[in-house]
């Protein structure tokens, strides 16, 4: 539940939305329900919208909001309002919490809910929880850890940048911290830096990354946990099926309700701050990246890309990348083996 004042709501996520829970949820609601939805759901339904908005659920039908949620190719079936408050909390939530982006929020008298048992949550905690994440960002552990490869390397824990989650800063070699740094900020990608999917070409990155400082001065690797762009694994994965239907790596996080990318690096450059860092050179082919960092006071001296494999399965991904996020990839040039090239 969530409280504003005097207002309160229960806010569920369709994941979360069981015939059980809708038949409880529906005598409390009182026709006071609504399905929440961000800008890029409600443009795939046909709306033409930037942000983000509700429409009425006069009933719990499960059948409409999975729809109205989730289906490829749904229309919508009704006005849709803007939010209130309470909406935007419970639209906040969902993303902290990696759920999909779809929640049913229904208005409650006060005296039903407590009966309820539920837990309550004031909405200004919600809109302040991601900035006080980052302000409490703080070492909470590290270690030498030889790789493969770069065998002379430290990981220091990070506590916080985004929600609950750990962070890592892999420093590889002696940087010295009152010259230049090379830097790369890598989002974690369990299919690709652990099975080595074919459909992205993240583990290539990782791995070259660290080889190159190695062999180069050594470095800093933040290992972010931003998986999916910030969607989280189960969200990925959805899109992943989405692109078997011939969706591209952005069209499927928007049928989802994603923007093309939710990460923030706000918190990466805090980490490099706190280890030292002044002046980088980063490694990556994202200009969002560059610019987070020198947005947050980090001099940027240059930046150099670091390529993977070129696969049969990745070439779309990479490709659309370059094409609608303006990556700096040269798709003909991807190698079988992969490089860095500036």
């Amino acid at each position: 539940m969530i409280r504003a004042g005097r207002s309160r709501v229960v806010a569920i996520g369709v994941e979360a939305l069981s015939p059980e829970r809708a038949d409880w949820l529906q005598p409390l609601a009182r026709e006071r329900s609504r399905l929440v939805l961000p800008a890029p759901r409600l443009r795939r339904l046909g709306f033409d919208r930037t942000s983000p908005g509700a429409i009425a659920l006069p009933r719990l039908d499960l059948g409409r909001i999975e729809t109205l949620s989730l289906q490829v190719g749904a229309r919508f079936d009704a006005p849709v309002a803007a939010l209130t408050r309470l909406d935007k909390a419970a639209l906040e939530l969902a993303r902290v919490a990696l759920v999909l982006p779809a929640i049913v929020v229904a208005k409650v008298a006060g005296p039903a809910v407590a009966q309820a048992g539920l837990i309550e949550v004031e909405a200004a905690a919600i809109e302040q929880y991601r900035a006080a994440t980052v302000a409490s960002l703080h070492i909470v552990a590290r270690a030498p850890v030889p790789l493969e490869g770069a065998p002379d390397t430290e990981f220091v824990v990070f506590r916080g940048g985004e929600g609950l989650r750990d962070q890592v800063a892999v420093i590889v070699g002696k940087p010295d911290f009152d010259d230049t740094v090379t830097v790369r900020l890598h989002s974690a990608c369990l299919t690709g830096d652990l099975f080595g999917s074919l459909k992205c070409d993240c583990g290539d990155q990782l791995r070259h990354t660290a080889k190159f400082m190695a062999e180069n001065e050594g470095g800093v690797l933040l290992y972010l946990d931003q998986e999916g762009r910030g969607n989280g694994l189960s969200n990925k994965i959805r899109a992943y099926k989405l692109q078997t239907q011939g969706f591209d790596t952005y069209d499927a996080d928007e049928v989802l309700g994603f923007d093309h990318d939710q990460r923030g690096f706000d918190f990466a450059a805090a980490m490099l701050s706190q280890l030292g860092v002044k002046r980088v050179r980063v490694m990556t082919n994202n200009p969002q990246k560059i610019a987070a960092l020198e947005a947050a006071g980090l001099e940027v001296d240059s930046h150099q890309r670091i390529l993977g494999r070129k696969t049969d399965q990745n070439v779309m991904y990479l490709a659309a990348k370059r094409d609608r996020a303006g990556h700096m990839i040269d798709v003909d040039s991807a190698s079988q083996k992969g490089s860095a090239k500036e």
